[in-house]
């Protein structure tokens, strides 16, 4: 009865690789294999004081998971993603790049409009996941954006940085004490105006960033 169920859902619903679209599966080996890659560092035009580390490049199955987990609704893919993202941090451990004790990991501040649209944050769900499997790591959801931020798709350098100057900021009563070694948690980084942005409020609000640790730098 129960795999009964399941073929009605597939039929309704139907399943593919949120990857490489593969049928049958939301998440197949191969792209499994692709986001399991170590961990490089990129060097974004903005330069936010602390390293910057990218699962991949915005093409494949990186740049098809995170259009499908932002655009498509596709909050299935919070699992693997995550699990991308804890290997990472797990490596970046190992090589002392990052702290062997608790660390906050704090999601990129995005649009309450945008999230609210999709129905969350997608990088949240990701960060979330990774923590599930991590005891070390603290869910630190505590950068917004000010009303007036536009979406950044289309915009240049200094447009980006113009539309983000000043405008992240720290949750009223977020409460986490400060002193706590953070990393920041994207999706995707362009320009590094984000992440700037990001480290900059926290380094002002007491925390230290350690880095910035992204799905894909395009």
């Amino acid at each position: 009865m129960r795999r009964m169920l399941h073929v009605l859902l597939d039929l309704v619903l139907p399943v593919d690789c949120g990857g490489c679209g593969r049928p049958g599966v939301r998440w197949c080996r191969h792209c499994a294999r692709d986001l399991a890659d170590a961990p490089a560092t990129v060097r974004p035009r903005v330069d936010p004081g602390v390293p910057v580390w990218a699962l991949g490049s915005y093409r494949g199955a990186h740049r098809r998971a995170v259009i499908a987990a932002k655009e498509q609704g596709r909050r299935d893919l919070a699992e693997p993603l995550g699990v991308a993202l804890g290997a990472a941090i797990v490596r970046l451990r190992r090589w002392g790049e990052l702290p062997a004790g608790p660390l906050g990991v704090v999601p990129a501040p995005t649009r309450a409009r945008a999230a609210r649209a999709r129905g969350g944050d997608p990088v949240t769900r990701a960060v979330r996941a990774a923590a599930a499997h991590d005891r070390a790591l603290r869910v630190m959801p505590i950068l917004e954006t000010a009303r007036g931020v536009r979406d950044s798709v289309g915009l240049s350098a200094a447009q980006r940085h113009r539309n983000l100057a000043g405008r992240v900021r720290l949750r009223r009563g977020s409460g986490v004490p400060r002193g706590f070694p953070v990393l920041v948690v994207d999706d995707v980084t362009t320009t590094g105006t984000t992440a700037a942005e990001s480290v900059r409020v926290l380094t002002a609000a007491g925390f230290c960033p350690r880095g910035v640790l992204v799905i894909a730098a395009a």
